[in-house]
């Protein structure tokens, strides 16, 4: 029965097509190929239904065959469509993944600050009246900025909070004091000496650290998003070379020309042959990793301490507390000022009676049922977790992992062996001797070399962020949808702030376009 057994053992694709055919008696049918072939949608005209000699094959063995010339030209072309097919569809989740994340995201964070907007508006307006609507652009240019911010516009956080502190202050100077006349000298001294004054006592400063961190997380994370979309994109449509599609084809279709349709090739005969043709790919996987283990570390961020939701939504109940520790200690704001700039010229008109006691107005937020519901019942712990089930761009080998079934002498064999060489390990250096594919290691592919290098300067880029740094990106407002010129020229950018990163950092201080 062992013996049997022994007879009955199928070898892989490799060791099955070594077998001389010169002992065959006669020509076998080629009916199992030719109902194969039909299925792929290819016409019977020139199918043999025998075997004929085979000299003319340049892929396959010349052997006894069921291929004609242009049977194994077709099959050739099948096997490249078949693969470029094959790695597209092998990234499609990932890539779907990462355009509806970015969608989220950025409705999630637009939303939250138009509603925080809006919060600000309408309670301010309650409250302070026609005072407010006087002075309202000074609160609109502040989320104009923090908006534009986060789209990619170049702005400086620390700079645009400032002033929207110097601009406040001198509103609500005039306002406290308007029975005096302010030069523009006069206002400018004042600014001079704000640090000194701390008029809003230390509101300022804990809103600039807050709102600082969290918008560098939140604006690296969206455009994290894009860079990992684009370049899902682009590595999904992958340069077949031709010593790749000779070997797919040896490996998926010479069996067809030696008339068993059904034989699937060994594991590691099909790995040798997919780490050959993904060479290049296999290179970006190591790069991937570390760009996703950053993107999570910044996830983390805006889920931690700098929660972009307890930073954002907030921000008018703490403008508002800065506004009244004016009001509390405006004598005294007000003795010092004039003590260090001078006493001011008389307006000829009587302080604003109705103007304090609008001040003086208490600042009554919304209740948490009255606050609008931000980002249109999106959380960020959803959206934040679900980036954490990304795995890599590719897998390697899309081979079957399992034993295949093989259909030989009547008999099904769930047993695959004698492919002897090694398998390779993955990247483009280690395909030196490949025996599957010959491959051309001095040659790297440009595309992927590209990819490589827009991961690796975003990868910096988050952990410069996760530590709450600032730098600069390209200015990315028309965001949406990036030619390949812009993109080219957004990849050429990053590779100057790469080498030449002190130089390229005093130039400006922000954030990349979007994948």
């Amino acid at each position: 029965m062992n013996a049997m057994w022994r007879l009955q053992v199928a070898f892989c694709t490799v060791s099955v097509l070594s077998l001389s055919s010169a002992g065959e008696s006669k020509a076998r049918s080629c009916s199992e190929v030719r109902q194969a072939y039909k299925a792929k949608g290819f016409s019977l005209l020139n199918v043999p239904l025998q075997e004929i000699s085979g000299e003319h094959l340049r892929v396959c063995p010349q052997g006894y065959t069921c291929c004609t010339s242009e049977m194994e030209e077709k099959l050739n072309q099948q096997s490249k469509l078949e693969f470029e097919n094959m790695v597209e569809e092998s990234s499609r989740h990932m890539r779907t993944t990462f355009i509806s994340r970015h969608k989220k995201f950025d409705e999630f964070f637009l939303d939250l600050l138009d509603n925080s907007e809006k919060s600000l508006n309408s309670m301010f307006t309650r409250t302070y009246g026609k005072l407010y609507m006087q002075n309202s652009e000074v609160f609109q240019d502040l989320f104009t900025e923090l908006k534009r911010y986060y789209t990619g516009g170049n702005v400086n956080l620390e700079e645009m909070l400032n002033d929207f502190w110097s601009r406040l202050l001198e509103r609500m100077f005039q306002l406290l004091n308007s029975q005096y006349h302010f030069t523009d000298d006069y206002l400018e001294c004042i600014g001079k000496i704000a640090d000194v004054l701390k008029p809003f006592g230390d509101a300022p400063r804990r809103l600039k650290i807050q709102v600082t961190k969290a918008f560098i997380a939140a604006r690296t994370f969206v455009q994290g998003l894009m860079v990992g979309r684009e370049v899902a994109n682009r590595v999904a449509k992958v340069n077949v070379a031709p010593a790749c599609v000779r070997a797919l084809t040896k490996m998926l279709y010479c069996p067809y020309c030696r008339g068993m349709a059904g034989l699937k090739p060994c594991h590691n005969y099909c790995h040798n042959v997919m780490r050959g043709c993904l060479a290049n790919q296999a290179d970006l996987d190591s790069e991937w990793n570390l760009f996703i283990d950053a993107m999570l570390l910044v996830a983390n961020r805006l889920e931690g301490p700098d929660n972009i939701e307890a930073v954002i939504d907030p921000v008018d109940i703490k403008i508002s507390e800065a506004i009244i520790t004016m009001q509390e200690n405006s004598m005294q704001v007000s003795a010092k000022v004039f003590q260090e700039c001078g006493q001011p010229k008389p307006s000829g008109l009587s302080r604003s009676t109705r103007g304090i006691d609008m001040l003086n107005s208490r600042f009554r937020p919304y209740t948490p049922e009255q606050r609008p519901t931000s980002a249109a019942g999106t959380s960020l712990e959803r959206l934040v977790s679900s980036q954490k089930q990304m795995s890599t761009v590719f897998l390697y080998c899309l081979c079957h992992n399992q034993a295949v079934e093989i259909g030989l002498i009547n008999t099904v064999i769930l047993f695959c062996f004698r492919y002897f060489p090694e398998v390779v390990k993955e990247g483009l250096t280690n395909q030196i001797n490949n025996p599957e594919v010959d491959v051309d290691i001095t040659r790297p592919d440009t595309l992927i070399r590209q990819q490589i290098m827009a991961l690796r300067v975003m990868t910096n880029k988050l952990k410069n962020a996760y530590n709450g740094n600032d730098i600069y990106f390209q200015d990315s407002s028309k965001r949406q949808f990036l030619s390949c010129s812009s993109y080219n020229k957004l990849l050429f950018d990053m590779t100057n702030m790469v080498l030449w990163p002190h130089s390229y950092y005093r130039y400006n201080n922000i954030i990349q376009t979007q994948v």
